[in-house]
């Protein structure tokens, strides 16, 4: 008697390519995708009109250089992050006292340049720094209006709040302290504090 030749069991891959597919889709819908996360400035509205040089007194500018070692240069002179909160309150307030500030509230600009190995983490602690004086400034002008003091946490609570109050406080201070920041174009070259 000859032996019958069993023969191997086969497994049905028919609807592998259906439950894949139901995976695939499953995992789409269900899946979140991070979104980045940048830094919140409003930047101003694009404008169609040709670019308009505008002359500033040098003595209105507030200069800061990063370079790509993170060192600051400081109205052309070695800086640390520690004395830029305090130098823009005197800039700004300054009213043409001293000529190396500013002439008014209305005519000082800060001018932050980078260089293209500047960190994030450096340039945004600049302008931490810069926003912060800012900041104080306006709480203490707040502070002058309503006739007591205003700390900087209080004053941005009074950003944030709608009663008409608070309103024409933060209004007013942002008019007579309009806080003009530039972000001057990164250079490739690297600066060198002196």
């Amino acid at each position: 008697m000859a032996r019958k030749k069993r023969e191997t069991a086969g497994v049905n891959a028919s609807s592998m390519a259906d439950i894949a597919f139901l995976l695939l889709i499953f995992f789409l819908v269900t899946t979140t995708i991070a979104s980045d996360k940048g830094l919140n400035v409003l930047l101003p509205p694009k404008n169609s009109d040709q670019k308009q040089d505008v002359e500033i007194n040098k003595r209105n500018v507030y200069s800061i250089l990063i370079n790509s070692n993170n060192e600051l240069l400081i109205e052309d002179k070695p800086g640390r992050i520690g004395q830029i909160k305090r130098d823009i309150k005197k800039h700004v307030r300054n009213y043409g006292k001293d000529p190396n500030f500013s002439d008014s509230p209305d005519a000082a600009v800060v001018s932050i340049k980078t260089d293209r190995g500047t960190t994030y983490e450096v340039y945004l602690a600049v302008l931490d720094r810069v926003r912060a004086g800012y900041h104080e400034i306006r709480a203490d002008y707040i502070g002058e209006i309503a006739g007591r003091t205003i700390t900087v946490d209080h004053y941005l609570e009074i950003a944030q709040q709608k009663t008409e109050e608070h309103r024409i406080w933060y209004e007013a201070a942002r008019k007579k302290f309009p806080m003009r920041i530039s972000d001057a174009e990164p250079s490739d070259g690297k600066a060198i504090a002196k």
